[in-house]
């Protein structure tokens, strides 16, 4: 079959704003990997720089705002981006360099509001969860909390059952965003149970609850499958619940590597064979 033009082929693209993690299991390093196993073409954007392993963050380097926007507008000047996922923003003033980047732009967003990394290092100021709030979500089509993230956002005590995070992922959603999949990993269930939500009402997404210690990255990877399905043309709805299953596979799989001392990352290639190359 003879090769069309590039004029005639679609290539599906994903953009994602995130800090770079040394180690390779999240944040900027995830996403890409995410992107590529799930066949969408990832670009990036590096909001900070991280010193960081399995065991944990050891140093954080914001990028100057100035320079997060002057690589928005590398990337969104030339390349048709499908949709759009951003990650650890350092500080405020990046969070608002970013909306401002991404207001006049019609691809979905997925904000994922990362505030601590698996480790518990705290990965953005107190101070700036408002704006992440007040300006983010506003243009999100999907957000993902975990539970302390929404609880931050929020203003409130952490939610300890599923009815809880029914009713934050509501408040959230008043905020703005077209659907929000507060995630329940920090829950001691049997099952890992998130609650999605749009203006249609809210849904529970099971799987069961994976052994392993090999967490690092799980929020990222998540955001990233979900940004990677929208690119494909997926309904939020749609893009969560794939995302849920992905990351489901990547934690039963997760074992088959032995990365670093700690927490190493989920396995994003867990159905590609190297024999097959």
């Amino acid at each position: 079959m003879p090769i069309p033009p590039p004029s005639a082929r679609i290539t599906p693209i994903a953009l994602t704003v995130a800090g770079s993690d040394s180690g390779g299991g999240a944040g900027i390093q995830a996403d890409l990997k995410t992107f590529a196993a799930l066949g969408v073409y990832g670009t990036s954007v590096l909001s900070a720089l991280t010193a960081q392993n399995t065991q944990g963050v050891q140093g954080v380097m914001p990028v100057p705002a100035d320079f997060v926007s002057a690589q928005l507008e590398s990337v969104l000047s030339d390349m048709p981006v499908g949709a759009i996922k951003t990650g650890m923003l350092a500080d405020t003033s990046c969070i608002k360099a970013v909306a401002a980047a991404l207001s006049h732009v019609s691809a979905p967003l997925v904000v994922d509001p990362v505030m601590v990394a698996t480790s518990g290092d705290r990965l953005l100021p107190a101070s700036a969860a408002s704006a992440v709030r007040d300006v983010l979500l506003p243009l999100a089509h999907l957000v993902t909390p975990n539970i302390p993230e929404a609880a931050v956002l929020l203003g409130v005590d952490e939610a300890t059952c599923i009815d809880d995070m029914r009713q934050q992922a509501e408040s959230l959603l008043a905020f703005g965003p077209h659907a929000v999949l507060l995630k329940g990993g920090h829950l001691s269930t049997d099952e890992a149970v998130d609650v999605y939500c749009d203006a249609r009402g809210c849904q529970l997404l099971r799987a069961p609850r994976v052994a392993t210690r090999n967490t690092h990255g799980t929020g990222c990877t998540l955001a990233a499958a979900a940004c990677a399905r929208l690119a494909l043309g997926d309904s939020a709805e749609c893009a969560a619940r794939y995302a849920k299953s992905y990351l489901h596979k990547a934690l039963c799989h997760a074992d088959e590597l032995s990365v670093g001392a700690g927490a190493g990352p989920v396995n994003h290639f867990y159905f590609h064979s190297p024999q097959e190359v």
